[in-house]
């Protein structure tokens, strides 16, 4: 009996970039349907509240952030503000964040507020939706959520993301290296060439934007995975922690804190480290946050790589220490700005709606990639008569005449 043909390394990879198509591709498919949709997660939120986002200024006094809270909590009915996003502009309502639920962990649904007299203007309309649509994204809405099967799944998917983007340019690497063979789609043929030259060619497109946004993802996945990216960028994770300024004690216990050191560490901030401000984040001492932690970022700037970050004492309203941007490694601000990264906001807008284009191109591949499947297995069939009367040669994927590029 003919022994059988041992396959070659590019027939190897060509079934394994198939094979992990038919599987992990679809499961890439519905998170970048709901990773495109959470791009644009803050604007459609917006727009679903833009009725709640505004309020009239006229010649109201803002309240201090003590009084905020406190009105605000007492229409909440049992839930306790643990963050309020505050912006320079007057017309702008508070973004409201209350504390987790001490028993379940869970946080109870955000509000907008009105800054100047702490009148509750309603829950954030799709808040609930996004959190599906996340939970979705992130661990398939599978029972157990992070610490549940979703996350694995999820995490090898991800995994397979960067063996689709190593196999596909190894397969289809030319014997003639010309810019048109691997950037411009050869359109002109029907049937499988002008399929495979569509997915191939839009992949080498998307190659880096797929890198960053999946190795980006695995700090989520895989702990190890974020302590090896901590380590690269930052150094050691107690190099990579913010680091505290030299002569400033750290912050008091929670049970010592009083009310008014909150309003104290507001108006050091306002007439100190955060005068120039535009929208500030600040986090209230509680069962969550040990300090007054005050993140913001400068008036006209929406980019969260610069985002700064002050602390104080949560008994005294004592500054502690202060993170500003500008000196700020790129490495730390990439950790810090992790999620932005991923989403491609951490590189300006112009990278965020490439990557919003990205994510949503995830369905195309794997469409494209199941319309090669099914017309290269209707092809086999039909060669099958042939190959009983001929010689059986070695399965190897074979390149297309047409541009270049290889057939899938």
């Amino acid at each position: 009996m003919k022994p059988l043909p041992i396959p070659t390394p590019r027939a190897v990879l060509f079934r394994v970039h198939w094979a992990l198509g038919l599987t992990a591709g679809f499961v890439l498919a519905l998170m970048g349907l709901t990773g495109a949709l959470m791009s644009y997660e803050e604007a459609i939120t917006a727009f679903a509240n833009r009725d709640r986002t505004r309020v009239e200024a006229a010649d109201r006094v803002p309240l201090a952030p003590t009084a905020l809270a406190a009105r605000i909590d007492a229409q909440a009915g049992g839930r306790i503000v643990n963050v309020l996003t505050l912006s320079d502009d007057p017309n702008a309502s508070v973004f409201v964040r209350f504390a987790r639920d001490p028993e379940t962990r869970a946080r109870p649904p955000s509000a907008y507020a009105d800054p100047y007299d702490g009148a509750v203007l309603g829950p954030v309309r799709l808040e609930a939706a996004f959190a599906t649509v996340r939970d979705l994204h992130r661990w398939l809405l599978i029972p157990g959520g992070s610490k549940g099967w979703g996350r694995t799944i999820t995490g090898a998917c991800t995994l397979a993301l960067i063996v689709f983007l190593a196999t596909g340019l190894y397969l289809r690497w030319p014997k003639i290296h010309r810019w048109r063979i691997w950037l411009k789609p050869s359109l002109s043929r029907p049937g499988r060439p002008r399929w495979w030259s569509l997915h191939a060619v839009a992949g080498t497109w998307l190659t880096p934007v797929y890198l960053v946004i999946a190795l980006s993802g695995l700090t989520w996945s895989y702990p190890a995975f974020k302590d090896g990216a901590t380590w690269l960028l930052a150094g050691t994770p107690e190099r990579a922690k913010p680091a505290r300024m030299a002569g400033h004690r750290e912050a008091s216990p929670v049970p010592d804190s009083r009310p008014d050191a909150v309003d104290r560490a507001w108006t050091a901030f306002r007439t100190g480290e955060g005068h120039e401000a535009g929208l500030v984040t600040l986090t209230l001492p509680g069962a969550d946050t040990a300090a007054i932690r005050i993140r913001w970022l400068p008036r006209g700037v929406v980019s969260l790589s610069a985002r700064s970050e002050a602390r104080y004492d949560a008994a005294t309203g004592a500054f502690l220490s202060a993170e500003h941007a500008a000196g700020t490694p790129l490495g730390r601000q990439i950790l810090q700005s992790i999620l932005e990264v991923h989403r491609g906001r951490f590189f300006g807008d112009l990278f965020a709606l490439l990557f919003c284009v990205a994510a949503l191109a995830m369905p195309g591949f794997a469409a494209t990639g199941l319309t090669l499947y099914i017309l290269r297995r209707a092809a086999a069939r039909r060669r099958a008569p042939v190959r009983a009367t001929v010689p059986i040669r070695e399965a190897t994927p074979r390149r297309e005449s047409v541009g270049g590029t290889g057939r899938s």
